[in-house]
């Protein structure tokens, strides 16, 4: 029976399997994903990284499938995975990656490292635009919607009610958004707060579901709130996982915190 070596590691509670295949050997299929991503009769996981050969811009190269097994273009949290991953295996040197995405190339650099599992990384995650207003979906507690691409599709609710909605009503709410957008979206509920520039989120991701937190939609999201007046072109976004450092701009960059978990010996395919 084949084996392989897959290390665990998460992105402020984001966590992802992450396969370095540089010999361009083991293709994921979405029913390995699946299987493995699994909390209950696989390892558990928001997805699963593969990481192949860079280009001639890239020291690698990122696949990302969902938990779903659909591929997804980016993960800000995820390629922060990816890099601590690179990193801990001596594969590149510290302190800098350059990752080729089906969203294009990103730099990932390590700000500092607290211990050998716990690294503090900034991402380059190119720009995000805000394409316009989502006024079908206004209504009831949403106050305003925006679509922001970020390398991936979002769709970032401002939401009014006292506090954020609950799982169930995030389920609800994102499944129907994510259903009704021809490539699916990830959905992102906003509140102003804690502080001034801050932001309180929580998350739908495609192909997952509620997450504990989501770099791309921490940076769409600070991207519609600058826009609506409520941030600055400097930000932080507080998720369930933790918190996420925005600094808006072409790229903007994302900020935060990494650790690895394990390392899992596991059959293949």
């Amino acid at each position: 029976m084949t084996r392989r070596s897959l290390t665990k590691h998460h992105g402020l509670g984001n966590d992802f399997l992450v396969l370095l295949d540089l010999d361009d050997t083991d293709p994921v299929s979405r029913e390995t994903a699946i299987a493995l991503c699994d909390r209950h009769t696989g390892i558990g996981a928001d997805g699963l990284l593969r990481v192949t050969p860079g280009t001639a811009d890239a020291d690698v190269t990122m696949t990302l499938r969902n938990a779903d097994g659909t591929v997804a273009e980016m993960s800000g949290n995820g390629i922060r995975c990816l890099a601590q991953a690179v990193f801990q295996a001596g594969l590149v040197a510290l302190p800098v990656l350059r990752v080729a995405t089906a969203a294009g190339l990103r730099t990932v650099t390590l700000v500092s490292q607290t211990s050998p599992d716990h690294h503090r990384m900034s991402v380059e995650m190119g720009a995000a635009k805000v394409l316009g207003p989502e006024p079908e979906l206004v209504g009831g507690d949403v106050l305003r919607a925006s679509r922001v691409d970020v390398g991936n599709p979002h769709v970032v609710l401002l939401w009014g009610g006292a506090a954020l909605p609950d799982v169930d009503h995030l389920i609800a709410l994102g499944s129907r958004i994510d259903a009704a957008a021809a490539d699916g979206a990830n959905v992102e509920v906003v509140l102003p707060g804690p502080a001034v520039d801050e932001l309180l989120l929580v998350v739908y991701e495609r192909g997952v579901g509620p997450t504990r937190a989501c770099g791309t939609g921490a940076c769409a999201a600070a991207a519609a709130a600058n826009q609506w007046g409520l941030a600055g072109e400097r930000s932080i976004v507080h998720m369930p996982g933790g918190p996420a450092e925005i600094a808006l701009g072409d790229p903007v960059l994302l900020t935060g915190d990494t650790r690895s978990v394990a390392v899992i010996d596991t059959p293949w395919p």
